[in-house]
């Protein structure tokens, strides 16, 4: 027996949330204050929303350091009376394969909604994290008409095309300039030169090196060095769409980093 209970006593214990057991300790008092309770019970619930968040922001951030350019694995070839009509694109199990084993060792997963109404559908990615805290992106569209599909096949088509939209804004991946737009514009079919969209602009550079140094030094040690402040404004000027990749990378540092919140606030302070 005494062996027994020194292997339990060895076991290793997690350590004891000061809030609970302020909470436990109100609940055992025959003449507790149950005002006083509520109050404390409604701290506790947004001190564990504000931490899911921060967790939540920090390892969205993690996560997408190590998550490379999505690379387009599909091509669509065809030709109709106004031309030829070729271009590829990322898939959305291409981005699933790459994605879904890095965000599962962050604690993070998605998962779509959809809807559909007055003419369109509407597909939400929500990205979850293991701790509760979840985003949500929503994009709407009409049902893709193009080809020969019927009805359920545009509908279908619509919401894969918007599912897969949807999880690269709410992940903010980066990906060669999409071309998906020019899938009416006619092509030569003699043209086998390479496609000038794949090329890395000066502005797309940029805006990675941005990123990168965001994610290795820190958004504030970035923002502060004379070469972000020379070469952002410029960026904002020539491509906003980049520049507000940078911003919401920044956003996301700062997210991350800021102090946890204190535990006795305002009107809800415990006197003990």
């Amino acid at each position: 027996m005494n062996e027994v209970t020194q292997i339990r006593h060895d076991e290793p214990q997690l350590p004891a949330d000061p809030m609970v057991s302020m909470i436990e300790r109100v609940v055992m008092n025959p003449d507790a204050d149950l005002d006083k309770l509520e109050r404390m019970l409604a701290m506790k619930e947004r001190m564990d929303m504000q931490n899911a968040r921060v967790s939540f922001a920090r390892a969205l951030s993690d996560a997408r350091a190590e998550i490379p350019p999505i690379m387009k694995d599909a091509t669509v070839d065809f030709t109709s009376g106004k031309g030829r009509t070729h271009y590829k694109h990322e898939t959305l199990a291409g981005i699933a394969k790459v994605i879904d084993p890095i965000l599962s060792r962050y604690g993070l997963s998605y998962r779509f909604r959809t809807e559909q109404g007055q003419g369109g559908v509407k597909v939400t990615c929500i990205i979850a994290h293991s701790e509760g805290h979840s985003e949500e992106t929503s994009l709407s569209g009409a049902p893709d008409g193009s080809g020969s599909k019927n009805s359920f096949q545009a509908v279908g088509s619509a919401v894969t095309y918007l599912q897969r939209y949807t999880l690269k804004a709410a992940l903010g991946l980066s990906a060669e300039v999409d071309d998906d737009g020019q899938a009416a514009a006619p092509r030569d079919v003699g043209e086998n030169k390479p496609r000038q969209e794949q090329q890395v602009s000066p502005a797309q550079r940029a805006a990675d090196q941005m990123i990168s140094a965001i994610r290795k030094n820190g958004a504030d040690t970035v923002q502060a060095s004379p070469q972000f402040q020379q070469d952002f404004p410029r960026l904002k000027k020539d491509a906003p769409e980049l520049a507000a990749r940078v911003e919401a990378e920044i956003e996301k540092w700062n997210e991350s980093n800021k102090p946890a919140p204190s535990s006795l606030i305002g009107d809800d302070e415990i006197p003990y």
